[in-house]
């Protein structure tokens, strides 16, 4: 990956593969869209199972995910909820269910082909509270103060730039308002051949930071009452592995006891701004 530009566009290509293909062909295809030669991908081996959620969709799942975010965030009937990455729209439906008709669902992914997929599913469900725009969450296509919450699953590890997708979810959300989000986050380190790998970027795992840090960038970015709902450790099996890893590489990374981790994680905006930064002399406005 020699730039961010090149990174997103790595991302965009291997989900809008994903995206053309249905979640029975990416669970049971050489890597989902990669053509590899396991009987799984990197992107689907993490995933949590939603079925026995209310307001799921089987259309919507690409198995794309590593928690069930939806479960863990406190979302009630009436509240306007924003989903990063949200693919399909699998977590937007499930969101539905609660915040009813009175409620608002706006849907955000970087990959046209997710987009497209997500208006079709929500146009057979005839929802009118459902809205999807294809857009950056570094740069969100959102006015400030909009969210009562935010959800994603299993994205921010793909975004370059993560101070700057929390520093957007924080304009974002209203006065009060929280976030969950499951995440990938490591524990120890890897080498540094798993970042030169593409699809070890794609599949969530490269870009993954440490799990200390990412926490710190949701407590710099403003955020206050944080806390890790779920952790969950991730283990990937030896034979996608070896797809990419010589034996002696994989015996290296076994050995080194790095933790790769799915979190869910739970924080709030503070309901008054309670900074000061707006005060007369401040320099922080």
């Amino acid at each position: 990956m020699n730039s961010d530009f090149q990174t997103k566009q790595l991302v965009k290509d291997k989900y809008t593969a994903i995206a053309e293909q249905s979640k029975k062909i990416n669970d049971s295809s050489c890597c989902g869209a990669t053509g590899c030669c396991d009987t799984r991908d990197l992107a689907t081996i993490m995933s949590d199972d939603y079925s026995s959620l209310v307001g799921y969709n089987p259309e919507a799942d690409l198995g794309l995910g590593c928690g069930l975010p939806t479960e863990f965030a406190k979302i009630k009937e009436g509240d306007t909820v924003i989903d990063l990455g949200s693919g399909a729209g699998n977590d937007i439906f499930i969101a539905r269910k609660i915040v009813g008709e009175k409620g608002k669902l706006i849907g955000i992914d970087f990959t046209e082909a997710m987009i497209a997929k997500a208006r079709a599913n929500a146009e057979k469900l005839g929802l009118n509270n459902v809205e999807f725009r294809q857009g950056d969450i570094e740069d969100m296509p959102v006015t400030s103060n909009k969210a009562d919450v935010i959800v994603s699953n299993c994205v921010l590890n793909l975004v370059p730039n993560k101070h700057k997708v929390f520093s957007e979810i924080f304009r974002v959300l209203k006065p009060g308002g929280h976030f969950s989000i499951s995440d990938i986050v490591l524990e120890g380190k890897l080498s540094s051949k798993w970042k030169e790998i593409a699809e070890l970027y794609a599949g969530c795992v490269s870009g993954a930071i440490q799990k200390n840090e990412y926490l710190d960038i949701i407590q710099e970015a403003g955020f206050k009452n944080i806390t890790v709902q779920k952790d969950k450790a991730i283990t990937i099996p030896d034979e996608i592995l070896s797809q990419y890893l010589s034996a002696e590489e994989i015996d290296e990374y076994k050995r080194s006891n790095t933790r790769i981790t799915s979190i869910t994680v739970y924080a709030e905006k503070a309901a008054k701004d309670d900074r000061k930064c707006c005060e007369p002399g401040s320099s922080c406005c």
